[in-house]
């Protein structure tokens, strides 16, 4: 309850503070190249329930549909101004707008698609128990995955063997840990990435 209080103060004031910047990046979006300013994509939620997670737009339109990995600089459906609002994760920031919902917190597992979620096994479904977030340790941890997926010859295969179950197990340290000190900790060690980036 006390973490869901500080998602909707934080999440609330960071959508009104950023509101320039969001106008900003939206102007950017439309002149770089055709299609929406946002990107929604259905995810798996808590309790197993897809919900629609919004971005801002960061690939070519209907470009998601030849496959659902990205592959770092070597992904020709990016945009040029999506590689840049990628490399700092500005796409994320519309997702304020999923916390402030409720869909999603700012501290928790990467919400997957379902594609993903129905190879999960039975231990693994247990980041489904509570809400996704924006970020946590594992966010934190591959930071880099898309350039890893880059430089593997298959990055589905390495994604599902690899990637797929340490996420998955640094996702259980704040699930199994969820207090108000390891909350803030997450936050400012992703701040703190994304900064030295």
């Amino acid at each position: 309850m006390v973490i869901r209080f500080f998602d909707i103060v934080f999440s609330l004031t960071g959508l009104i503070l950023l509101s320039p910047l969001f106008l900003i990046l939206a102007i950017l979006i439309a002149f770089d190249s055709k299609g929406g300013i946002f990107y929604l994509q259905r995810r798996a939620g808590k309790n197993n329930r897809d919900f629609l997670m919004i971005k801002f737009r960061s690939m070519k339109t209907g470009s998601d549909q030849k496959w659902g990995l990205t592959i770092g600089v070597r992904d020709s459906r990016i945009t040029k101004m999506g590689a840049v609002l990628r490399k700092y994760k500005l796409d994320e920031l519309p997702q304020l707008l999923n916390v402030l919902k409720g869909d999603m917190s700012l501290v928790g597992p990467r919400p997957e698609i379902r594609k993903y979620v129905d190879l999960y096994t039975n231990d693994q479904r247990k980041v489904l128990s509570v809400r996704p977030g924006l970020t946590d340790y594992a966010s934190i941890e591959f930071i880099h995955e898309n350039d890893i997926l880059g430089n593997s010859p298959n990055p589905e295969k390495t994604y599902i063997e690899e990637i797929m179950p340490a996420k998955i197990c640094l996702n259980m340290q704040f699930i199994n840990h969820p207090t108000v000190g390891n909350y803030f900790s997450i936050l400012q060690k992703t701040i703190k990435k994304i900064v030295v980036r």
